[in-house]
């Protein structure tokens, strides 16, 4: 496709099961913008959540995140399926900058940067192409960088999310997982979005005949509290536009927030991997406007005083679990998100999703991204018995997944992602150099992975 020219989808209304709809094709409008709400429900959790643990305003970045995506679509044109969203990458950064006395123009003008760094690289690999990435980040790397971006959100689902209603959170999985089973057509491609429906009116009945529930709140604090709580939804205004502030830029406050870089890069890499494994058609050719395009959407919010933003590994989720690629959809989605970010009362409707209904939605949501991790691993063959493989995958996984963290200086520490994606990149390629350099046979480390050639070798 060139430019955006949608082509209908058979006739936009009837899907065979397992049948895919890609880029450049949509279905009816109607079933296009229900395709759009749902990936904006399945988002808006973490694009309202890290603004606020960043210190910025959650409504702004609602919002920016809308120009951010419509400003993606246009300068890839409109090939690479891709909701930009609010990073949480930059939480920790957040949290050092704050200590050190800057604030959310100190913040916001480190993530200028860093957007504009990420945008020079995306230059550079367009120029270069892919191939620059592919040597940095072959499949053994870019399928444990896109594990670790699905499984490092684990425990957002497990400690932040499920507590608050299991009960809830375990019917809502079970409804989901049933809906994508048994449905067929539209109905199943929407599952996602039934399952927040089917989980937002559960919670609602519940608290109609059990009264309220005593566990976990959003705070996580444990207090008795209702599972569907519309109080700010009465409060909000219909109307409104979200405050602006312009970005102030520190050194201190740069040096901090441009590690991430790494992560980012990796974050977006693995996107197009997964997206292209995922529709059938590589987009390598892409790679280096869509970084290019992120480092700009990032520089357009953080210019506004809102926070940096990233290509969604949630809505990686809801296109594996649709098999609907098309960026028709995304486009409404991003007009939905400056509707509601427009309208405080529906953004607080919509952000009043009890946790529970997100606890069961987010295990399946984050469980889908880290499998196709491996799906990429199967797809070009990585043999994991071999130690060159095996080793920084399972190093950078576990560190990822765990959240351990290793401080570099009293200010800066590198953990999670980052820390999982330097261990699993540096790891790779500092133990392939040394591997050529001594001229050392690797054989299999597990049994597993031995071949018969290994098995003639061994001693």
């Amino acid at each position: 496709m060139s430019g955006f020219g949608w082509k209908l989808h058979g006739d936009g209304r009837h899907l065979n099961p397992g049948e895919v709809v890609r880029p450049g094709e949509r279905l009816t409008w109607t079933r296009t913008i229900g395709l759009g709400a749902q990936h904006v429900v399945s988002m808006i959790g973490a694009c309202f959540v890290a603004p606020v643990l960043m210190g910025l305003n959650p409504s702004l970045g609602l919002m920016a995140s809308g120009v951010a995506t419509l400003l993606f679509l246009v300068i890839t044109r409109g090939r690479v399926p891709s909701y930009l969203g609010s990073s949480l990458s930059f939480v920790g950064v957040a949290a050092v900058i704050g200590s050190q006395g800057g604030g959310p123009a100190e913040l916001t003008g480190a993530l200028f940067v860093v957007g504009l760094a990420l945008a020079v690289v995306g230059l550079v690999i367009r120029f270069l192409g892919s191939r620059v990435v592919h040597a940095v980040l072959p499949p053994a790397v870019t399928g444990a960088v896109v594990m670790l971006i699905g499984f490092n959100l684990a425990p957002v689902a497990a400690s932040s999310y499920w507590p608050q209603d299991q009960w809830t959170a375990l019917a809502t999985l079970l409804f989901t997982g049933l809906a994508l089973v048994v449905l067929r057509g539209f109905w199943s491609r929407i599952a996602i979005f039934l399952g927040l429906v089917f989980g937002y009116v559960l919670s609602w009945i519940l608290d109609l005949t059990a009264g309220k529930i005593h566990s976990v709140d959003g705070s996580g604090k444990v207090t008795d509290h209702w599972r569907l709580d519309l109080t700010a939804v009465k409060q909000a205004a219909w109307v409104g536009f979200p405050d602006l502030h312009a970005p102030a830029f520190s050194a201190s406050a740069i040096v901090v927030a441009l590690p991430v870089l790494i992560a980012l890069v990796a974050e977006n890499t693995g996107h197009i991997k997964a997206v292209g494994e995922m529709t059938g058609d590589p987009l390598d050719d892409e790679l280096g406007t869509a970084i290019m395009a992120d480092g700009a959407a990032t520089m357009v919010s953080t210019v506004a005083g809102g926070p940096a933003t990233t290509t969604y590994a949630e809505n990686i989720g809801v296109m594996a679990a649709t098999r609907v690629y098309s960026t028709a959809a995304y486009l409404c989605a991003a007009f939905f998100a400056l509707l509601f970010g427009l309208c405080p009362k529906f953004g607080a409707f919509v952000a009043a999703i009890p946790g529970g209904v997100l606890g069961g939605i987010t295990v399946i949501l984050y469980g889908m991204i880290g499998l196709l991790g491996a799906q990429i691993w199967i797809r070009n063959k990585v043999d994991f018995g071999r130690p060159l493989n095996l080793i920084p995958a399972a190093a950078g996984l576990i560190v990822g997944i765990g959240g351990v963290s290793l401080k570099i200086t009293d200010n800066f520490e590198l953990s999670g992602i980052a820390l999982g994606t330097l261990l699993v990149l540096v790891g790779y390629h500092s133990l392939r150099w040394l591997s050529k350099a001594a001229g050392t046979y690797q054989p299999a480390l597990l049994d597993a992975g031995l071949t018969e050639y290994d098995d003639q070798k061994r001693p």
